[in-house]
């Protein structure tokens, strides 16, 4: 037989639960740091405090939902709006929404958002948090004459209720309410209060609950209760001097009985019972899955959700949850899917259909704003609590939040899923919410939904953006790169001072295993011997007037499709166009290589970025929107040094779309100018053959001493930049200059020439056929290594291969010839066969080890040759 949650707190307090059979199930109790109310009911309904199934918590508001259409009929229902109260309630209304089926939503919130005007406000006097804002992006959903649906998780006294229907009917009456909650627990006298206000304003106001009854508490309970809590979280208190308080000691139990530690409290589940643990345990790993979140589809319902939002979250959610699904580990049988404050509902639908289409046992809570003591004991409601800092932000500044009854609970893995405005530093923190929750569980994966920012009224087209401000001007030389300040201006943070290298066979296991993403750390900077420096400079002999070239046909048909000037009516004045920005970093060489080839031959002064782009994360947005600031996004030439199977020239494409419709800005061309496009990838480039271009023999010593870029959320915030380090240190070693001086001196020699083949290009049909990708794939399966990632084509991604990953072969073109010197020296180095293959589409391709780990290697770190 199960112990009662609320057993403890009746025991010690004199606290009754009296009236319908169903509430012990439903309820549970516990005691709270709260000077109004010293008791808290901790519904095992809701997937607020007690982890829950998700199809429990859905099922109930669904239901709930069903019923209030029953009671008004269809006629009205058809006119009727839900309103949904924060934080606990917030889910819960958007269910009860969905049961409407017809039914706009609207949740009540505690987190201002700039430009969105208040439709309304007000308090809860129990809470510890009490304002209540209404921000609805529609100024008219709550104006019309339908019912108001309002919803709450327990119906305690009816003051919320009270102060929110008289602070809307003053602003828009109407002749209907109908007030929903999962428990009805007012006294006889409060429940004549509502009565009596329903006839005050000449209103009908309905209930709609699951179960009802009353709590009954003694004289000088709250007084008792308080004294418990000083007790507890005193007990709990370290011994000796301290900087922390109690409560951040509390991710175990208070007290010592750990024998019913995560155990689920609906009567009809299944239990799982794993101790809280109880000494020093290897943090468990943190993973970031991407949800694809639908584009404008709001995040919840703090500015309103329609039916047609919940169509087309409905098409989503079988993708989305599939993405995680796959992202979790293949031996997770417990599952929680953690929401966060009054981010209730989309965890919620994830995690009902997590377990609608998974064999795992999934659960469902959020985190909470709510201090709540935790007592180890069966008859205790709340168990466990993780304690974290606030991590978006607040208006109300900084505090502790909580996830309760996670420690402890048995899970192989939880999900946190958080919006973007709660994507913050404060979250990655070494005490963060990921932090703590990898203290208790060997996988946390990260789903970030956007946060959604309703779009300006009509007419307010002079309203103020974004400050702009907030982003720093561009880093440039000599204080950040061995370039010259007007050669190149770089949209990245200095994290110079950051220890971010990690050997590259650790890199690669993480990698693969999916425990980091590539962008996370950095390469240690491969140094080149004195046989491999020579081989660079051979080859830039060599190829610089291929080169120079190749950088004058690029530039040429650039500023062929791009006028070189245009007026800015806004200002009067002539700018120079178009405006070069590079890929960070290997498109940097290039496109100041272009910069000198348009100032040389034209005498124009183009300006030059460079901004940091990201495989499976995108463009940093930041940078986008400081070039938006100070240019016209039409004018922008994105540059790269060469395509491979033309990954980043998707990932641009995708970035780009992304950052238009979350932004509102558009006219950024997301087509890429390139050297060189051997995978036929891009429309504008210098030559699509296939050799060897010597900057992609070096790493920073041959892009201004800057090293890969580099996105890790506890370095960049959402208003940062990318980072990247300037290794100050190689100066001795910096070809950077020298490249480009070598390249720059060819180009009166082959001036005409390039100029007359970029003539014909222009007349010519230059149509990516994508044939790179196809080979890629061809590839990928006849040597049984199944992800096109994993094979990298070309010269340049080949050399990458061999001095940042864990190389598997290199494929070679029969008959290759110097342009391959450096790669078979390389590859000679480390150990790594080269295979000559004929009627190969590339000069060389590089495998990087299709299942890495550390043991796949010899003591000597050289790469498995059999």
């Amino acid at each position: 037989m199960n112990t009662w949650s609320g057993t403890w707190v009746a025991e010690r307090l004199g606290v009754e639960l009296a009236g319908d059979e169903r509430l012990r199930g439903m309820l549970g109790l516990a005691l709270r740091r709260n000077p109004k109310r010293a008791h808290l009911l901790v519904s095992n309904l809701l997937g607020k405090h007690v982890p829950q199934a998700p199809s429990v918590v859905y099922g109930h508001g669904v239901e709930l939902g069903r019923r209030v259409r029953e009671l008004l009929g269809d006629a009205a229902a058809a006119q009727a709006v839900v309103l949904g109260y924060a934080e606990t309630a917030t889910g819960l209304g958007h269910s009860v929404a969905d049961g409407l089926g017809t039914a706009p939503y609207l949740h009540s919130t505690r987190r201002p958002v700039a430009g969105v005007a208040t439709a309304g406000g007000f308090e809860e006097s129990h809470s510890h948090a009490t304002s209540h804002l209404l921000l609805p992006e529609d100024p008219s959903l709550l104006a019309g004459d339908g019912p108001l649906v309002l919803v709450d998780d327990e119906f305690s006294t009816g003051n919320t209720v009270l102060n929110t229907v008289r602070d809307l009917h003053a602003r828009y009456p109407r002749e209907r309410y109908v007030v929903v909650a999962l428990v009805d627990m007012r006294s006889a006298a409060d429940a004549g209060r509502l009565e009596e206000f329903a006839r005050e304003i000449g209103a009908r106001i309905d209930l709609v609950t699951v179960a009802s009854g009353t709590v009954r508490l003694p004289d000088g309970v709250l007084e008792k209760g308080q004294a418990l809590v000083a007790q507890f979280e005193t007990a709990a208190a370290p011994s000796g001097p301290s900087t922390q308080s109690p409560a951040r000691l509390e991710g175990e139990p208070v007290t010592g009985d750990s024998r019913g530690a995560g155990r689920t409290a609906d009567p009809g589940a299944r239990e799982t019972v794993r101790p809280a643990p109880t000494g020093p345990q290897s943090p468990g790993t943190v993973t970031r899955v991407g949800l694809r979140w639908p584009t404008r589809l709001p995040d919840g319902g703090r500015h309103g959700f329609t039916p047609t939002h919940r169509a087309q979250l409905d098409a989503a959610l079988p993708a989305m949850a599939d993405r995680i699904a796959t992202a979790l580990p293949e031996d997770a049988h417990r599952v929680l899917i953690l929401g966060f404050e009054e981010l209730m509902y989309a965890p919620l639908r994830l995690a009902a259909e997590l377990e609608r289409t998974t064999t795992a046992e999934v659960r469902y809570s959020t985190t909470t704003r709510s201090p709540v003591l935790a007592v180890d004991d069966p008859g205790y409601a709340i168990r466990t609590r993780l304690v974290f800092p606030a991590h978006d932000d607040p208006a109300d500044g900084p505090g502790e939040r909580y996830a309760y009854n996670v420690a402890g609970a048995g899970f192989d893995a939880v999900v946190a899923v958080v919006d973007s405005a709660a994507d913050t530093p404060a979250l990655h923190a070494p005490d963060g919410l990921l932090a703590r929750l990898a203290e208790h569980t060997p996988h946390v994966l990260l789903a970030v939904v956007p946060s959604y920012v309703p779009a300006a009224p009509a007419g307010a087209q002079d309203a103020p953006e974004r400050p702009v401000t907030m982003l720093p001007e561009p880093l440039r030389g000599p204080a950040f790169s061995s370039y010259a300040p007007e050669e190149v201006g770089w949209l990245l943070q200095d994290l110079s001072d950051v220890t971010l290298e990690a050997p590259t066979e650790e890199r690669e296991e993480a990698i693969q295993s999916g425990g980091a993403h590539y962008a996370e750390s950095l390469p240690v900077e491969y140094q080149p011997s004195e046989q491999y420096q020579q081989l660079f400079h051979n080859a830039l002999d060599a190829s610089a007037a291929r080169l120079a070239h190749a950088v004058g046909v690029v530039t040429e048909i650039v500023l062929a499709e791009r006028p070189h000037s245009r007026l800015r009516p806004s200002r009067g004045i002539s700018l120079p166009r178009p405006v070069l920005v590079s890929l960070a970093r290997a498109g940097t060489p290039v496109g100041i290589l272009m910069r000198r080839w348009a100032q040389h031959r034209h005498g124009l002064d183009l300006p030059h970025y460079a901004v940091s782009i990201v495989r499976g994360r995108g463009i940093d947005a930041n940078a986008l929107r400081w070039l938006a600031a100070h240019h016209d996004p039409s004018d922008v030439v994105f540059v790269d040094g060469w395509t491979g199977k033309g990954a980043i020239a998707r990932e641009l494409s995708q970035a780009v779309e992304e950052f238009e419709k979350v932004h509102g800005v558009s006219g950024f061309d997301p087509e890429i100018a390139v050297l060189a496009d051997p995978g036929s990838c891009v429309r504008t480039y210098g030559t699509r053959e296939d050799y060897l271009i010597p900057s992609a023999c070096l790493n920073s010593t041959v892009s201004g001493l800057i090293s890969r870029t580099v996105l890790r959320a506890d370095l960049v915030g959402p208003d940062d930049y990318h980072g990247a380090k300037y290794y100050r240190e190689l100066a001795d070693s910096d070809l950077s200059v020298a490249f480009l001086d070598a390249v720059s001196a060819r180009f009166d020699e082959v001036t005409e020439a390039a100029c007359a083949e970029a003539k014909d290009l222009l007349a010519a049909d230059r149509t990516p056929t994508w044939a790179g990708w196809a080979a890629v794939e061809r590839i990928s399966e006849e040597y049984g290594i199944h992800d096109v990632n994993l094979v990298k084509p070309g010269v340049g991604e080949t050399t990458r291969v061999l001095l940042r990953r864990v190389p598997w072969k290199v494929l070679a073109r029969a008959g290759a010839g110097s342009d391959l010197d450096h790669v078979r020296l390389l590859a000679e180095q480390r150990g790594v066969p080269v295979e000559e293959v004929p009627d190969l589409p590339y000069t060389c391709v590089g495998l990087i080890h299709p299942r890495y780990t550390r043991g796949a290697t010899g003591a000597d770190g050289t790469a498995v040759t059999r």
